[in-house]
């Protein structure tokens, strides 16, 4: 079955900046973020075919002067910046009055479109494989909103829309269920991880330390450059998703304009362990230890390098503490941002955490059953891992029957046998 292709562009509404994007600049800045208000609608809110209802607001005065950028229910949300592109979701009735944030673009569709078939079609991986070839930045990639508004669209009647989208999401339903199995498996996985950690580590028994009291060197954030293409002229650049997943292989390094003299001092080396200073308020304070080879990269700006002295407290039982439910709590309660920013630590509050201080030998034990712990973790996750890869596999699989019309087609089959 073949039917016309269209670029997103000409599905618009007929009505003035039916495509926007966000305000940049001035226009809406931290300041202008409140406890209560209308909603602004950020890249953090934007899931891949589902609304994250993570809440940012502005002064309703605020709101009327960037209404150009409303946000109504059923609109179609499509994020220019990240991993996943095109990620698009639809605003949800409940929303109320909001606006879009840059990078964050709203698209009006016109009358005759099924909204959802739109969004579906942001996930089929025709159109995943488009953006791959046409998205650029490294690091951060980008897809522009001169790019986003040529996204290829196939677009049969509209009652043929409605009634593929109805045998979709009969097929994803149970995708969904099974994929919030594994989220539910990955929360226990952590939770149960956690929990032994903080037993480990948290024996009342032991005396408490400031962090800044066992390191041999003062703390160092690292520094921000530009990234660059291609694999020569730059500088290795951990990524913070190196520290999140504690995985520190070269997928989640990047390139930089970082030359060796301006990186002097920043090189890691074995035992660095290594502190979110910036992120989300569930991921600011995550920490992970480097055991990657000598010089082999170096750190950027939002994080923050811990060097243990090793005659107080073994690299890998600081690491441990700080990973520890309660490390990472006590560092999250220091993290300090205005509403709708992003919360930052300094190297005055990781400092000023305190952890238990056992003996070297108490250290030992601790640290080998708390690798103990990573490995049964690590296990686990890869389980649980594969498990979402066969659900990706397959939810791959049916956007593209339905959108090259053979979904329907199985249906109508099985309907006259």
């Amino acid at each position: 079955m073949t039917w016309p292709v269209v670029p997103l562009n000409e599905l618009q509404a007929e009505e003035p900046r039916a495509i926007t994007d966000g305000p940049f600049g001035s226009n809406l800045a931290s300041r202008h973020y409140t406890e209560h208000g209308p909603r602004v609608v950020r890249l953090q809110n934007i899931g891949d075919g589902h609304f994250v209802d993570e809440k940012a607001h502005i002064a309703q005065e605020h709101f009327e002067f960037l209404r150009t950028h409303e946000v109504l229910a059923g609109d179609l949300l499509v994020a220019s910046l990240g991993e996943v592109l095109p990620r698009a979701c639809l605003a949800p009735p409940t929303l109320g009055p909001a606006i879009v944030k840059a990078d964050c673009i709203r698209v009006r569709l016109r009358r005759g479109v099924e909204p959802r078939w739109v969004m579906y079609a942001m996930q089929r991986p025709e159109v995943r494989r488009w953006a791959d070839s046409h998205r650029h930045g490294v690091g951060r990639p980008r897809l522009g909103l001169k790019m986003i508004r040529q996204i290829p669209v196939p677009l049969p009647s509209l009652d043929e829309q409605r009634r593929v989208v109805e045998q979709l999401e009969d097929h994803l339903s149970r995708l969904d269920a099974a994929d919030e199995y594994v989220r539910t498996g990955f929360a226990r996985a952590q939770a149960w991880h956690a929990k032994v950690i903080d037993q480990l580590v948290w024996s009342p028994g032991y005396p408490r330390k400031e962090v800044r009291s066992l390191l041999r060197e003062p703390m160092r954030n690292g520094r921000s450059d530009r990234a660059v293409q291609g694999s020569d002229g730059g500088t290795r650049t951990l990524t913070l998703t190196a520290v999140t997943r504690n995985s520190f292989i070269e997928e989640h390094t990047k390139l930089t304009t970082t030359t060796r003299d301006r990186a002097a001092g920043l090189w890691l080396e074995p035992g660095d362990v290594l502190v979110q200073r910036s992120n989300t308020p569930e991921l600011v304070g995550t920490s992970a230890r480097f055991d990657g080879p000598r010089n082999w990269a170096i750190f950027p700006d939002l994080l923050i390098r811990l060097r243990a002295d090793e005659s107080l407290v073994d690299s890998r039982y600081l690491s441990a503490a700080l990973r520890s439910h309660q490390g990472h709590v006590q560092l999250r309660r220091r993290a300090k941002g205005a509403a709708g920013s992003m919360p930052k630590i300094d190297q005055e509050a990781v400092g000023s955490v305190l952890i238990p201080l056992p003996s070297g030998e108490d250290q030992g034990q601790i640290v080998a059953q708390v690798a103990a712990a990573d490995n049964g973790l690590r296990q686990l996750h890869a389980e649980l891992e594969a498990a979402q890869q066969r659900s990706t596999t397959l939810r791959r699989s049916l956007l593209d029957a339905a959108f090259s019309g053979r979904l329907t087609e199985a249906y109508a089959e099985t309907a006259t046998a």
